[in-house]
């Protein structure tokens, strides 16, 4: 079949202008990655679902859509919000043309567009009790690792907002740098316009790329020097922020790409007012793009992990409802595989330093990303950096410095990542990190464990995916149910039984996943078949045994320890809030051996007749010696009992 072209007009300025002043006529602005300027118009369509965006036509052929997607999609993967009614709105590309950087710098409006009642929805103080409630009640009740919670900066527009738009999007084309996509989206009621820094998802050829980002440090007066942002990128909370996002986006790469997806990075994400730290992850995958955005919805760096539980934890604690931020812009554009068929490639930022004008009134979305040693009064002033940048970049409010010399709109600084000191700095990241995540993966067909099968359980934290993604590699033949999907025909058939990681408090008798995960692993560890507990499951193991349960002083969630695992020194990461306990030095309990702190009693690990256990993540990119732990544990369960 011959992919048909969207009509492309030679002259992008005169496309813009004949759409400018036709508040009902679409326009879609993007600028990817410092290029020139991409004009797109068509029909607008709003659809329900993520599998009703039209890639094809009635009579099949396939087109180029451009679509919002707000954070209310969650509810297609059964996740919680504040549903707005936000609508999945598509752009069917009809007619496109480029226009050159320069020209719509030259040719944009430029008069500036006055704010009035300009402020946060929610003031500095009440911000800071939310993190507070967040840290104390939702991390350290074990919850998760880390959460996004947004508060929007908003005014008054007394301004067309089709030119606001316009003179924004200029705006960020000449002061902004670094962005992924530089965008202005005009559709009828609604306005968007922003420089979004992260790609959250692509795919192309196959290939399907995400780019986790976390980690904010604002330029001082004056830039950033090599010596300043040294001292950010030696903090450890920033650090730990970074490699939480990166073991979220990588289950959602597990989940849709047959290799799991390897690491490469970090790098820097430089722009004019902020620089953020970032890896890439990539793998191959064969899903439909639609399906590929689903699976990943949405980035861990505006939502939290584990991701079914930060949308709780978003609905418990922000007042209203997101629309778009967080949520992504996709580009949809007709390709041919390598094999010839016809196909579609995504290209989807996420929607982040984004401002929107509806019903009169700016809204400027940003958020912090709260993890365990997070500082209410520096959460606050991250959103007060961010706001600003927004604000700043598009020229609605005074700039802190002519980043850019309006006069030479191109000029460039050095980037501070060719400093040697600071590539030094950020290579030394990767001393932490697991290889087996940064080195070509394979499902193990030659593994140790080929011919084996492995059913796992989803307690609702897809670190299950990376799990399932490891014992594919060590050759077991494995699949993931969740936790209310299993049958009692499923536990006793299963050859190798994992029972997986989630969020909670492993003692509270109200929840329904957590009585079920006690009847799963006491049935199982009754039959004597192969047991593997993680987690949270090893937590509900170890009260089966006896052993005690009780919440950590300070919550482990990213943390990376060296721990003994019977003989055997590793480096694993743990994200556990609660954690069973012995009395130190001991060393079996029942018919279950115990590795288990020497000073404090954690237990590490356990493992008797037919099952085993790990308090830690061995899949997470902080286990160092996770694929080897994981594989002495897997070989110890499958030893028959009588052996």
């Amino acid at each position: 079949m011959t992919t048909p072209r969207p009509r492309t007009s030679a002259d992008g300025h005169a496309l813009i202008e004949r759409l400018r002043a036709d508040p009902e006529a679409p326009l879609v602005l993007i600028a990817r990655e410092g290029g020139d300027v991409e004009v797109m118009t068509g029909d607008v369509v709003d659809v329900s679902e993520l599998a009703d965006i039209p890639l094809h036509s009635g009579s099949g052929a396939p087109q180029e859509v451009f679509a919002l997607v707000p954070f209310r999609q969650v509810r297609e993967r059964g996740f919680a919000c504040h549903d707005d009614g936000a609508p999945l709105r598509c752009v069917i590309v009809g007619e496109r043309a480029v226009l050159a950087r320069d020209a719509a710098i030259n040719r944009l409006p430029s008069e500036p567009v006055a704010l009035a009642d300009a402020g946060f929805d929610i003031d500095d103080d009440e911000y800071a009790a939310i993190v507070r409630r967040v840290i104390s009640d939702e991390i350290g009740r074990g919850e998760g690792a880390n959460f996004v919670i947004r508060r929007d900066f908003t005014a008054a527009v007394d301004a067309d907002p089709r030119e606001a738009a316009l003179t924004w999007f200029r705006a960020l084309l000449q002061q902004e740098r670094g962005a992924y996509w530089t965008f202005a989206v005009l559709t009828p009621g609604h306005v968007a316009v922003g420089a979004s820094p992260e790609a959250h998802v692509s795919a192309r050829a196959g290939v399907v790329t995400m780019n986790p980002i976390s980690g904010t440090f604002r330029h001082p007066r004056g830039g950033a020097t090599a010596e300043t942002l040294s001292a950010f990128l030696e903090n450890t909370k920033e650090t730990e922020e970074l490699f939480m996002v990166v073991d979220e986006e990588l289950k959602m790469m597990s989940a849709v790409c047959s290799d799991g997806g390897r690491i490469t990075g970090p790098h820097l994400k430089e722009m004019s007012r902020l620089t953020h730290t970032e890896y890439m992850l990539r793998g191959r995958s064969t899903l439909d793009p639609r399906d590929i955005l689903r699976e990943t919805m949405f980035a861990p760096t505006v939502t939290g992990s584990p991701m079914q539980n930060a949308c709780a934890v978003i609905r418990r604690h922000e007042r209203a409802p997101r629309g778009y931020y967080s949520g992504v812009a996709a580009l949809f554009s007709p390709a041919t595989d390598i094999a010839g068929a016809q196909t579609h490639d995504l290209d989807a930022p996420i929607l982040i330093r984004t401002a929107y004008i509806e019903d009169g009134r700016l809204r400027v979305p940003v958020g912090a990303t709260l993890v365990r040693h997070s500082d209410p009064d520096g959460e606050v002033g991250e959103t007060h950096g961010k706001a600003a940048g927004v604000l700043g970049a598009i020229g609605a409010v005074e700039r802190d410095e002519p980043v850019i010399d309006p006069d030479a709109p191109t000029a460039e600084r050095p980037a501070l990542a060719d400093d040697p000191d600071i590539a030094a700095l950020l290579a030394s990241r990767n001393s932490r990190l697991a290889p087996f995540w940064m080195n070509p993966q394979h499902s193990g067909v030659h593994g140790p464990f080929a011919g084996h099968r492995a059913l796992v359980i989803d307690a609702e934290d897809r670190f299950t995916t990376m799990l399932a993604h490891q014992l594919r590699h060590l050759g077991l033949d494995t699949r993931i149910v969740a936790w209310d999907a299993v049958t009692d025909d499923d536990i006793h058939a299963a050859e190798l039984l994992v029972s997986g990681p989630g969020p909670g408090d492993p003692l509270d008798a109200t929840s329904a996943r957590m009585r079920r995960l006690r009847e799963v692993v006491g049935a199982r560890r009754a039959s004597g078949r192969a047991l593997l507990a993680v987690c949270l499951s090893h937590q509900i193991l170890a009260a089966e045994l006896g052993i005690p349960l009780a919440p950590l002083s300070r919550p482990h969630q990213g943390l990376q320890l060296r721990v003994g695992i019977f003989g055997q020194d590793a480096s694993i990461g743990f994200y556990n809030t609660f954690t069973a306990r012995v009395a130190p030095g001991t060393r079996r309990v029942g018919d279950a051996e115990v590795a288990a702190d020497e000073v404090s009693g954690d237990v590490y690990a356990l493992r008797g007749p037919g099952f085993a256990s790990v308090q830690g993540h061995l899949e997470s990119i902080l286990s160092r010696d996770g694929i080897e732990t994981l594989e002495c544990l897997v070989a110890h369960a499958l030893t028959p009992v009588d052996a």
